[in-house]
């Protein structure tokens, strides 16, 4: 191996071992609601995560937030429901690259709306994606955020989602898939892990939990 491929690989497993002692080993981080397990209620049924509160926060505080231009998108699911959502490409937090997808709160006149005025439609694995005008575009940056969901680039195992989190109310774990739901209702949480996939953590608004734990429920079944 050539020296300059030795400094490479140097690099890269420092790297690794900085973001996973990051997760592993309270840091200071420069924000502490970088930490994904920094949650707050600012009210009973409410949650506060990466400084954002579900259902108040709008698409445009988490561009200020994440220091990043959002992609938003429609997409029509083969049931026809109408979905607007806003991607975060790459965000930087507490060291650790990750993609943050926002699910928007708009209304169903309004997503019907902006999907008639689409400008394009692509076929996808889940549906359909369109193309919304820049007005919609504008628009859907001003309604407030539903869910946020946060997909780290690292793979954590899940003695330290146990230490960060405590023990799931209940792990519920699909049918087809066989991925595995840990879910956290007092905090409207569901962490996705299983397969030797990266996590993923989904957060809604306490009151709103049943609506993410239906679907589950329904091709699915409680672990023991």
């Amino acid at each position: 191996m050539s020296a300059e491929s030795k400094i490479y690989w140097g690099v890269g497993i420092a790297s690794v071992l900085f973001i996973a002692g990051s997760l592993l080993i309270p840091g200071e981080p420069k924000r502490s609601d970088d930490l994904p397990w920094h949650i707050e209620h600012p009210t009973r049924d409410s949650v506060r995560v990466f400084g954002l509160t579900l259902g108040e926060s709008v698409a445009n505080e988490a561009e200020l937030r994440f220091k990043e231009e959002a992609i938003p998108s429609l997409f029509k699911s083969p049931d026809g429901k109408l979905i607007a959502e806003v991607f975060f490409e790459q965000v930087n937090l507490a060291g650790l690259p990750s993609k943050v997808v926002l699910t928007i709160d708009v209304p169903e006149k309004e997503l019907q709306d902006m999907y008639e005025r689409g400008l394009r439609m692509a076929t996808t694995g889940s549906g359909k994606k369109i193309t919304l005008t820049p007005e919609d575009i504008a628009h859907l940056r001003t309604w407030p955020i539903s869910s946020l969901t946060y997909l780290p680039s690292l793979r954590v195992d899940e003695a330290v989602f146990l230490k960060r989190f405590g023990q799931p109310a209940q792990r519920v774990q699909e049918t087809k898939s066989g991925l595995i739901h840990w879910l956290y209702p007092q905090d409207g949480l569901d962490i996705t892990l299983g397969n030797g996939e990266k996590p993923l953590l989904q957060y809604v608004p306490p009151r709103n939990f049943d609506l993410l734990v239906r679907p589950l429920m329904a091709n699915g079944e409680i672990l023991k």
